[in-house]
């Protein structure tokens, strides 16, 4: 068995770095990480305090953002020459322990399926890892080519989980859960309390602020256009903020997996993560919309209409527009503990 490195720890720090530039809900960015030197071992903890009691009250959108968070780990560790050798939840006694990751050189090889070959593919998606900002801007009323959905479906398989482009009745009905989703979360008090918890609203909070969503990230208001889009601000006034029409045909992309405990939100975060650093290199803008997801009446019925099965974990909006703008992050001595 090969030893595993001891990285150094400005190395680590730079890893670590690059993985908490993942998207998670309201971005409340809900991990911490820790690093052994001893073991060249890191391990990613859920961060509870940072989660949202009323819009995810059983902690599946918090697994899907540690899961997108450790595939940008993943990927880094590949891009500066070494292995993940990943289990997640390794510790039934210690459920907010996620994943475990060993840490070995990467050996030279060819895609085909080994360590190797993994480390091979995840390479090319590193520059995308801070490239990749959530867009909440119209996009473009133009098609995203066949070979581009196939590829991004791909991207999906390749981390255990499906990822569907509903067409026709099916992407109305989508949007039109998004719609109810919407229109229930701005009179809910408990989705109004998660919301104003993780808004920055005013220059001065927006542009300190280290987590959260900032007024400059809302985007516009919609006025028209099928686009399911949240808005932020909770009907407070921004400045300068503005609406427009958004697409009147969006493409949408439904992310599932074949369970819903959380090894699958898990795994749903990673193949989400993997899918939108592909189609950053792809040049297409993201966002996504959870609204219909935090509602179990509404969530339910965006399964398969053909066979009733699997378990929706995301949807994503994806098209040829503006890129969004960068989002805080908290520094990485704030979510990184270094032991020997």
């Amino acid at each position: 068995m090969t030893a595993a490195p001891t990285l150094d720890d400005a190395v680590v720090s730079e890893l670590i770095g690059e993985a908490v530039t993942a998207p998670s809900m309201h971005n409340a960015q809900p991990w911490r990480f820790t690093y052994a030197r001893g073991n060249g071992t890191l391990r990613l903890y859920a961060d509870p305090e940072r989660g949202m009691p009323h819009s995810d009250p059983d902690g599946r959108a918090l697994h899907i953002g540690c899961g997108a968070a450790l595939f940008n780990l993943r990927v880094a560790l590949a891009a500066a020459g070494f292995h993940a050798d990943v289990t997640l939840l390794p510790d039934p006694e210690d459920p907010a322990l996620l994943a475990l990751v060993r840490t070995t050189p990467s050996a030279d090889g060819s895609a085909d399926g080994s360590a190797a070959g993994e480390d091979a593919a995840l390479r090319p998606l590193g520059p995308a890892i801070r490239r990749r900002h959530t867009s909440r801007y119209p996009f473009a009323e133009k098609p995203v080519p066949e070979t581009v959905r196939t590829t991004l479906a791909d991207a999906a398989r390749e981390e255990g989980a499906t990822l569907s482009f509903p067409e026709s009745w099916q992407a109305r009905w989508v949007a039109e859960l998004a719609d109810e989703a919407e229109a229930r979360n701005l009179t809910d008090q408990g989705s109004e309390q998660d919301l104003t918890r993780w808004t920055r609203i005013g220059a001065d909070e927006a542009d300190t602020a280290t987590d959260g969503v900032p007024e400059y990230a809302f985007g516009p208001r919609k006025h028209g256009g099928r686009a399911p889009v949240r808005d932020f601000s909770g009907g407070q006034p921004v400045a300068d903020r503005g609406t427009t029409p958004f697409e009147k045909d969006p493409h949408l992309a439904v992310l599932g997996t074949d369970g819903d405990q959380p090894v699958h939100w898990l795994i749903a975060g990673q193949a989400m993560q993997r899918v939108l650093l592909v189609a950053t290199l792809k040049e297409l803008a993201t966002s996504f919309s959870t609204q219909a997801l935090e509602w179990p009446d509404l969530r339910w019925p965006l399964r398969d209409p053909v066979t009733g099965s699997g378990h929706i974990q995301m949807i994503l909006r994806i098209g040829y527009g503006p890129q969004g703008p960068a989002t805080p992050r908290r520094p990485v001595r704030d979510v990184l503990v270094i032991d020997d």
